[in-house]
């Protein structure tokens, strides 16, 4: 973990001092300016950590406020850089061209001042935009058919939610519209599959009641993903029972005698030797084959020993990038990023897209989602 924070502020550390000198190089100020703007600068790029400080010391409200300007800024910022590139490459060909056909490129070749202001008005356009995009949730509806759900039953409605990140930037309003989805849908089961809590227990004071109003038939099931173990595995499962859900940590439940739900933590447990439960490998030959297996899992890694125990793995953790382009990259780790996937040997994934938000509080091309996925009876073929 020290390792992987130790990374993404290099990276981020990299990109505002990228961006200072755009600035300066667009701008052309002088020193006093200069020094001013590396310090702004400097305390953007320690924000994130200061916010959490904050939260720890009990600073609620502090906290609240600076996560809203930080993770703003840390959106509009990587907004900005990847505008920046696709210009500096415009330039680039736009000089490459005339070279190459020995011409003037004339009105083409933007200059640095044009070029800097160009990326800020497209980064801040596609924020405001992406800030009304991931308050946009809707429902995504799945239907699957299976000979396992009986054929005296209409159907099994299982809600999904993940990625909801419970904290600073995903409460009140934005937590009330998630309800209100999931409330339309009107599931039979309510599963959460990760990163629910994303916060210290004091910010979240209130917050898990909100669920007290979905009260599905047969029941609310969550599992551990990796925030859960970042923010503190106590708290969040406390926080997490209060909203009313059981948690499955390498353990199997009956549900209603229609279907058997399964869930397993997040690998960030075996890491920080936090492990509880049986291991998937183990817990999933031990299921009966006659009925219908759903799988809860944090990430959506495969476990190709796995093939042909379940026939529907859930998942999350990817939110589909969030922000384009940095779908590619996630793509990197999770091949599998966003969908339906059809694994073979009779079994299927689905990878939700993400309910809430991860620092920036925007989305773009990443839309939120309330998975709703109904089970239906199905003849063999």
């Amino acid at each position: 973990m020290p390792l992987f924070l130790l990374s993404v502020f290099s990276v981020y550390g990299a990109v505002h001092i990228y961006v200072f000198f755009k600035i300066r190089t667009a701008l052309g100020f002088g020193l006093v300016p200069g020094i001013v703007l590396g310090l702004f600068l400097a305390t953007m790029t320690v924000t994130p950590i200061l916010v959490r400080m904050l939260e720890w010391q009990g600073y609620d409200l502090s906290a609240r406020a600076l996560s809203c300007i930080g993770y703003t800024w840390m959106g509009v910022l990587f907004l900005f850089f990847c505008a920046s590139i696709l210009v500096d490459l415009f330039r680039i060909l736009v000089c490459g061209a005339g070279v190459l056909l020995q011409r003037d490129p004339g009105m083409f070749l933007l200059s640095s001042r044009a070029a800097f202001f160009i990326a800020l008005i497209v980064a801040l356009c596609i924020a405001v935009y992406g800030f009304f995009e991931a308050i946009a949730i809707r429902p995504e509806v799945i239907t699957v058919p299976s000979s396992k759900i009986p054929a005296s039953i209409e159907r099994v409605r299982i809600v999904q939610v993940s990625d909801v990140h419970l904290g600073l930037v995903v409460r009140g309003w934005r937590l009330h519209r998630i309800i209100d989805v999931i409330r339309e849908a009107g599931p039979d089961v309510l599963v959460s599959t990760g990163d629910l809590v994303d916060g210290q227990i004091d910010s979240l004071q209130g917050l898990p009641e909100f669920f007290d109003e979905i009260q599905p038939r047969f029941g609310k099931y969550a599992v551990t993903g990796n925030h859960e173990f970042y923010a503190g595995l106590d708290h969040a499962l406390e926080i997490t029972a209060q909203a009313g859900f059981i948690v499955l940590r390498g353990e199997a439940v009956d549900v209603s005698g229609m279907l058997t739900l399964a869930g397993v933590d997040d690998p960030t447990a075996q890491r920080m030797g936090l492990m509880s439960g049986i291991p998937e490998e183990d817990l999933l030959p031990g299921l009966s084959r006659e009925r219908f297996v759903l799988l809860l899992k944090h990430q959506p890694y495969l476990n190709q020993g796995s093939l042909g125990l379940f026939d529907l793995q859930l998942s999350g953790h990817t939110h589909n990038g969030q922000i384009f382009p940095f779908r590619f990259l996630v793509r990197q780790v999770h091949p599998r990023v966003a969908g339906w996937y059809d694994l073979g040997q009779g079994s299927h994934l689905y990878v939700s897209s993400g309910t809430g938000t991860w620092g920036p509080p925007m989305r773009f091309l990443s839309p939120p989602e309330v998975t709703v996925i109904d089970l239906v009876h199905a003849e063999d073929r």
